[in-house]
Formats: C-alpha cells, structure tokens, sequence
C-alpha cells in the first residue's frame, strides 16, 4: 500500500473518533512469526503500520532477528473521589457477576459498577437509621468499634462529662488547668479548648442544679412521707457546718437516701437559728409537708431546735399524731457515749499500754527484743503490729 493510502487510513481514523481506532487496532495482527520477518497488518499491509501492537526484535542465537511483543502495562486502580464512599466499602464480585459494596453501619449491600454513578448510594445515606446524619458526609469517621462517629468536636458534651468526672472522683477545679491534662485532651481531639477553674465550677454548678431539679420532681411524686437526718460538727479550720440528708421509699420499694444541703453554718449555733435554717432547707426542696421524723444527736441545741421545728410545722398540721413521733434519737450516738464512759474507768490501764507502745516504738533494737519475746510466748497474732490506738 502506498503513502497515499495509508494517509487516508491515517485520516480515516481519526475523523472516526478513538473507538474505531481501537477496533482498527485489534484488527493489526502479526501475519508471521517466523525468524528474521516483520509482522504486518492484515488491513494495510504495512510493517510499520501504527495500529499494530507493541513489539520489538530480539537477536537470537544464531544472530537472526526474531520478533517478541511486550505486554501491555495494567491499568491503574481508578481512585475513589467521591464522598460517599466514607459510608460504603466494597465487597468484591457477587454471585450475580456483579461487584458488590455494602454500608459501613447497617451492613445493606448494594450493586456498583466502577463506571457508573453513586446517586443511589448516596440516597442510602439519610434513610440509613445507623448512620448519624450531618450535612457535611466527610465529617464522619469510623471507631474502634466500626461504627460511624462524627469528627467534629462537642465542646458542651466534654465540658459536661468533665464536670461530673469533678463531681464524681471529688476533684479540685484546678484540674482543667493542669497542664499534662491539657496535653492529654489535645491527643484525644486537636479541636479540645480547655477551660478555666472559674468555668469548671460554674458547670459543676449548674449540674448540681440539673440533678436538684431531678431529685424535687421525685420527692413531689412520693405517696408517703421521708425522715430526716442532720447533723452539725466543726472542721479543723473551726468553721461549723450543718448537713440534711432525706430517706424515703421510691415507687419501687427501694430504701433511698439523699444529701439535701451541706452548708456553713453561720453563727451563733442556737437552737433558734438551727430551726430556722431546716425550716428553710425544707422549703427549699417543697417537702415541709411530707415530714415523718427527724433524727439527731443528744446535744442541748437539737433538743431546742427540733422542738421549736415542731411546733411550726404542727401550726399547717403537716405532722403525725402531732408529732408524737417527730424526734427520734440517734442510736449511734447514745452507743457512743455508753462506750466514752466504759472507757473512762479503764482509762489508767489504757494510758500505760499507749505509753508503752509508744516505748517500744521509739527505737529500732527495742522493737526487735519485743517481737523475739512475743515469739518465745507464742500464739500471738502480730500480723497489725504496734498501734497505739485501734
């Protein structure tokens, strides 16, 4: 064939756009495989036809040339671009012949054919109940566990959980300033703020008054009446503080017990001032009326307290029988002081066994000799050691 028509061949290719050409190219096969000749094209006839495949010659051992084809390099991958694929993994070839991929949450397989579109994945998205749904699907990821979380950091949820960890383990406020604690938050979320000890307290604050809240909503829906326990004691820094703790039955005959207030106490510690401070706690939480009994320690200004407490509450008829049964005294204080006054009598033997143990104590070679004797006696048990008082 000549120039002329392999121009037009040329021509003809290219106004018949590049599927043709790829047809054309199937159609350019070797006529010969023999030692020493060029393959040619069964179309035009032409060794050096540009449709025919790659190929190149090689001299053998005789040094004749011999033709080799080279093999055609492997497509590479195609890249998945789009965003659904955040949400869906492919599964591989189907029983049908059909490649296959399947949700990340919920499991549901779909068909997927690499070159057509994914609109019918992406309208899985919002019907798929396991998937959270936000406008931004790339902002998803996937946990330890498998399941799609939400990238974008809650700074209201880790101010809250942080305040009920304060709450829970009695942390001081200053933890959030500490700064390894800052550094741990960052490693867990680079878009964590760290806040104040002002702020921590404020939230501290304001779950108490969420749970406050919870716990009057509770004990207005009570049937039956609560008892009460309080109690007044000084601190080592000499401030007076007075608690009040309710007991009631739930509605699942469950025996619950609730701190109401832990305050200071302001002076003076009258028995007048101490009623009018319950009085008000009882106001506070609504159950003034709910009142059964209140339990407390034998000291003089309880005894004025509760008495001045009855009679107010006994004016709105809120009390039992008249509050025959309103007081009650704590057991465990009368045992208390049954126990101080036993002690009192053995009070001189008691001494002399403290000073000698704080003896024996005091050096090393006379805590030896005391336990080889206690080892000569036998069948005493030294497992505590050495305690002054138990």
């Amino acid at each position: 064939m000549g120039w002329k028509s392999r121009g037009m061949m040329a021509t003809r290719v290219s106004f018949m756009g590049f599927g043709y050409a790829r047809l054309l190219r199937k159609a350019c096969i070797m006529t010969s495989s023999s030692v020493g000749k060029e393959p040619t094209c069964i179309s035009c006839n032409d060794e050096d036809c540009e449709m025919l495949p790659n190929a190149s010659f090689v001299n053998n051992s005789n040094g004749d040339k011999s033709y080799e084809t080279i093999e055609p390099q492997t497509k590479r991958a195609k890249t998945l671009t789009s965003d659904v694929w955040n949400c869906f993994v492919k599964t591989g070839v189907g029983k049908d012949g059909k490649e296959k991929c399947k949700c990340k949450a919920c499991g549901k397989e779909y068909t997927y054919a690499s070159k057509s579109r994914t609109s019918h994945l992406a309208r899985h998205i919002p019907k798929c109940h396991m998937v959270p749904q936000f406008h931004n699907i790339g902002g998803m990821l996937i946990d330890y566990e498998g399941k799609l979380r939400k990238r974008k950091f809650d700074s209201k949820i880790n101010r809250e959980i942080l305040s009920e960890l304060i709450i829970a383990h009695d942390l001081p406020f200053s933890i959030v300033e500490w700064r390894v604690f800052r550094k741990y938050q960052k490693f867990l979320n680079e878009d964590c703020t760290s806040i104040s000890r002002k702020t921590a307290k404020c939230d501290v604050m304001k779950k108490y008054e969420i749970e406050k809240e919870k716990l009057k909503q509770q004990l207005g829906q009570i049937q039956g009446r609560v008892c009460l326990t309080s109690d007044c004691w000084t601190a080592c820094t000499n401030i007076w503080y007075i608690s009040l703790t309710v007991h009631y039955v739930d509605k699942d005959w469950k025996l619950k017990s609730k701190i109401l207030s832990f305050t200071h106490m302001q002076p003076p510690h009258t028995g007048h001032d101490l009623a009018l401070k319950v009085l008000g706690f009882l106001k506070d939480w609504g159950i003034e009326k709910k009142i059964f009994s209140i339990t407390l320690d034998n000291t003089s200004s309880n005894d004025n307290m509760q008495n001045m407490l009855k009679e107010h509450l006994c004016l709105s008829n809120s009390l039992l029988l008249n509050g025959e049964f309103f007081h009650i005294r704590c057991s465990a204080h009368i045992l208390n002081l049954i126990v101080q006054d036993g002690l009192k009598v053995a009070s001189d033997a008691l001494l002399k066994i403290r000073q000698s143990v704080h003896y024996v104590r005091a050096s090393e070679s006379r805590k030896k000799q005391f336990f080889q004797c206690v080892e000569q006696v036998g069948g005493i048990d030294t497992s505590i050691g050495l305690r002054s008082d138990c």
